[in-house]
C-alpha cells in the first residue's frame, strides 16, 4: 500500500500540491479542510441553481464535473438518480436513474452517501445498497453490485446505506454490516470483516506501526480493522439510544476521536498494542450527523440533535483533553461545516450560511446570509472558488466566491 502511505505523508506535512477539487466525502484529504486560498465571502453571488431530488448526498467535484445524487420522492416504484453536472454552469452532462427505496424513517429519506471520484471512475451507493462504478466522463456503468444482497440482508438497514465509498489503493471499502473490501476495478470481493450492526458513517484508513488500518464507527461501536485482510484489531463498545452512529472517526497519529448524537457525546482513544485506551469521554460534543473538523489541537462541530431537547449549538473543544473552549448560541442549530483558508464555513439547519475565522477563543461571523431554504443537514463543499449548498428536498445552490 505504498501509494496510500505516500499520499498520507504529503497531507501530513502540508503538501503544496493543488487540491482545489473535492472528489469525495470530507474532501481530498478526508479532513473536511480545503487548501483553497483567496476566495471571497460573496454570499449573495448565486452562479446557478439545480433540482436534484430528495436526499442528503453532498457533492463531489473533479475535473470540472460535479457528482451528486437524489430521489424522486415516491415511496413505491421511486427512482434514484446519479447526477453529473458541469461544476461551473450546472448544465447536465449525464444522469443515471434506477429504482431504489427511499428509506424515509424519521426523515425525508433519499440517498445519503457522497459519490467518490477516483481518477476516471466515480463510485456511488444507493440508499438500498446498489453500488455502481461509472466512467466519470460518460456515465457508462463499468460494474454494479447489490451490497444488501452481498451482506445477506433481506431489507435495507433502518436508516439505509449512508456511508460513502472509500478508495484505498486498489480497494474500495464499503459499509454493509460487514466492512467490505472490493477490487475497485471489478467489484469482486477481496475480504470482508466480521459482521457488526450497520455503520451509517464512512470509514477512514490510516497508517500505524508500519501497517494500514481502517477505522469505522458501527452501531455497536468503534472498530479498527487490518486493511490487509479485514480482521478486527480493536473494538470499543459505543452505542446510542436510537441504534445509530453516523459519523466518521477522526484519526491523528495513534489517537482516534469519535462523536455521536442523542447526547451520547464524544471520546478520544489511543490505539496501542492492539487495544483502544480511552483518554477521555464527555458530552460536550455530540455530533448528530455531520463531523467535527480538527484544526491544530481544536475540534469545531455542531453539538445537539434535531429531534431532542437540549443544546443545538456550534462548539469548540480541545482535541487532546476534551475541554470546552466556547459555545456559540447564534441559532445555526444542527448544521454542518468545513474549513478553508483558516475560515469556518458553517451552514445552519435552516439554510443560513456563516463565515468566521477559525479561533479557539470564539465564533465571530464576518459574513452571514440566508442562502437556501428548507432543511439543511448536508455539508457544504468549496471547490475551485465555488461553494455548493444543498437542502433535503434537493435544491442545489452554487455561490461564486472567486470575485475580488
Amino acid at each position: 500500500m505504498k501509494s496510500f502511505w505516500s499520499c498520507f505523508i504529503l497531507i501530513a506535512i502540508g503538501s503544496s500540491l493543488s487540491a482545489d477539487d473535492w472528489p469525495r466525502w470530507q474532501g481530498p484529504s478526508g479532513t473536511g479542510i480545503s487548501t483553497e486560498k483567496g476566495w471571497k465571502a460573496n454570499l449573495e453571488t448565486v452562479a446557478w441553481k439545480a433540482k436534484l431530488g430528495v436526499g442528503f448526498s453532498t457533492v463531489s467535484v473533479a475535473d470540472g464535473k460535479l457528482f451528486t445524487m437524489g430521489h424522486d420522492g415516491r415511496k413505491r416504484g421511486g427512482k434514484e438518480t446519479v447526477w453529473c453536472l458541469d461544476a461551473a454552469t450546472g448544465k447536465e452532462i449525464w444522469t443515471d436513474s434506477y429504482e431504489a427505496a427511499i428509506v424515509d424513517y424519521l426523515h425525508e429519506g433519499g440517498p445519503c452517501a457522497t459519490p467518490t471520484v477516483d481518477g476516471s471512475t466515480v463510485y456511488t451507493i444507493s440508499k438500498d445498497g446498489r453500488l455502481n462504478a461509472y466512467q466519470a466522463k460518460t456515465g457508462k456503468i463499468l460494474w454494479t453490485r447489490n451490497m444488501m444482497q452481498a451482506a445477506g440482508m433481506k431489507r435495507p438497514p433502518e436508516w439505509g446505506f449512508a456511508g460513502s465509498p472509500y478508495v484505498l489503493d486498489d480497494l474500495l471499502i464499503i459499509e454493509a454490516a460487514h466492512t467490505f473490501a472490493l477490487d475497485k476495478k471489478t467489484g469482486k470481493e477481496v475480504w470482508r470483516s466480521k459482521q457488526y450492526r450497520h455503520a451509517y458513517g464512512s470509514p477512514i484508513a490510516f497508517p500505524h506501526g508500519g501497517k494500514t488500518f481502517v477505522a469505522t464507527l458501527k452501531t455497536d461501536g468503534l472498530v479498527v480493522l487490518d486493511a490487509k485482510d479485514g480482521s478486527t484489531v480493536a473494538f470499543e463498545k459505543w452505542e446510542t439510544s436510537y441504534r445509530t452512529n453516523s459519523t466518521t472517526p477522526i484519526v491523528r497519529g495513534d489517537k482516534i476521536f469519535i462523536s455521536t448524537g442523542y447526547r451520547r457525546g464524544c471520546a478520544l482513544f489511543q490505539l496501542k498494542s492492539g487495544s483502544l485506551k480511552k483518554i477521555y469521554e464527555n458530552k460536550k460534543m455530540s455530533n448528530h450527523m455531520n463531523n467535527s473538523i480538527l484544526v491544530g489541537d481544536f475540534l469545531y462541530g455542531f453539538d445537539g440533535n434535531v429531534h431532542m431537547a437540549g443544546p443545538k449549538e456550534l462548539v469548540c473543544i480541545r482535541f487532546s483533553t476534551g475541554e470546552e473552549q466556547w459555545r456559540d448560541k447564534s441559532n445555526l442549530q444542527v448544521g454542518s461545516l468545513i474549513v478553508a483558508d483558516n475560515q469556518i464555513i458553517a451552514l445552519g439547519q435552516k439554510g443560513e450560511l456563516a463565515i468566521a475565522p477559525v479561533s479557539a477563543k470564539g465564533f465571530s461571523a464576518t459574513a452571514r446570509e440566508q442562502v437556501i431554504g428548507g432543511r439543511c443537514w448536508t455539508s457544504p463543499v468549496l471547490a475551485n472558488g465555488r461553494l455548493y449548498l444543498r437542502n433535503a428536498k434537493g435544491d442545489l445552490v452554487c455561490l461564486d466566491l472567486r470575485g475580488s
